[in-house]
């Protein structure tokens, strides 16, 4: 018999996602390809590939750090904002600890809560999509960690920066808060709470971020955390050697020289928010007040995968009706609109 033979390059190629798919909208990719200059970067990083990286990504903290404006020793690069959690859930938690989270949230968060041998303790969101910070902050005195996205996923809604220090002040000093700001990027600057003060005063608060969002940059797995120095010396002494890749350091240089370019592209996703939710608000569909690249359908909408089910969008659906939708280009707009019409005129009470 003979041996199967092994995929061709031209397979494994055919085989990769489109990069600009009208009707992936399920999982909050930004709708660019990379930008130009990360991908003439990455070109001439597979020159090294044959090398090694740094053994533990000091070039890269410091990369972020300048840009961001603290101390490099603050910041801990991981594999995406997924990696950084779950570095920091396995430095700073012991099996059969509690986590407390917002639901629905992320869905990665119960994934990494398992992963960790941790037990969850759920806060359902308030009826417009909001944290519960009053029930959030009583969980946590029953946590070893509290999750807060802000903006939340999957609804996008923002905490106050006011909310969030008064919601910080009551979560007691032995619970590690994850302040997940994967979506920062796509809110106002005025909304933005600073990190070097933040963690300055609050040394039991790590802030999560992403290359994946805004950056465009998924693929390639790249995220940090920001602490303050005795948080941050516990959670560095579990890097993984050789741990980030050489394109982790090109591609965020790169992204951060191109920046204006890139601001660009998150001015023109938030664009497209508006006028999607404008378009709904129009046909009687209310959404949250998102502030990301998604939008979300409560559920008392719904039930919402019964309207995209033959549509051929690909939207996060939840098991209590709800939907985030992430917003895509133009022709991403129009086709979420043509199956929420559909919808209503099959099932007017639906929607």
């Amino acid at each position: 018999m003979q041996p199967a033979a092994s995929p061709s390059t031209g397979d494994i190629c055919d085989a990769l996602p489109n990069a600009v798919d009208p009707h992936e909208l399920s999982l909050n990719e930004n709708p660019f390809p990379p930008l130009s200059a990360v991908q003439s970067a990455l070109v001439r990083s597979v020159h090294v590939m044959n090398r090694y990286p740094e053994f533990l990504p000091e070039r890269l903290r410091g990369v972020i750090a300048d840009h961001i404006g603290v101390s490099p020793e603050l910041v801990l690069p991981g594999a995406g904002a997924t990696g950084v959690v779950l570095q920091a859930l396995r430095a700073l938690t012991a099996p059969g600890d509690t986590m407390a989270m917002a639901t629905p949230t992320f869905d990665g968060y119960p994934i990494l809560a398992r992963m960790a041998r941790l037990k969850t303790l759920t806060v359902p969101l308030d009826k417009d999509g909001h944290n519960d910070l009053d029930g959030l902050a009583r969980a946590a005195a029953d946590a070893r960690v509290v999750v807060l996205c802000r903006p939340h996923n999957p609804t996008g809604t923002l905490e106050s920066a006011a909310a969030v220090s008064d919601f910080l002040r009551r979560v007691p000093r032995d619970t590690v808060v994850l302040l997940d700001e994967a979506y920062i990027e796509f809110t106002a600057p005025e909304h933005r709470i600073p990190v070097s003060a933040l963690v300055a005063r609050f040394p039991n608060v790590q802030v999560v971020r992403t290359f994946s969002k805004a950056y465009g940059l998924a693929g390639l797995r790249i995220g940090y955390g920001v602490a303050s120095p005795d948080l941050a010396r516990a959670l560095w002494s579990h890097q993984p050697p050789f741990g980030a890749p050489i394109t982790s350091l090109v591609a965020v240089a790169a992204s951060y020289g191109a920046e204006d370019q890139l601001l660009q592209r998150v001015q023109l996703i938030n664009a497209e928010r508006c006028y999607l939710r404008m378009r709904l608000s129009a046909m009687g569909i209310y959404t949250t007040d998102a502030h990301a690249n998604f939008m979300y359908l409560p559920p008392r909408g719904g039930p919402w995968h019964e309207v995209f089910a033959d549509g051929g969008l690909r939207v996060r659906c939840y098991p209590d009706g709800g939907a985030r939708i992430t917003v895509g280009n133009r022709t991403s707009t129009l086709a979420v609109l043509s199956a929420v019409g559909k919808g209503r005129a099959r099932a007017p009470s639906a929607v």
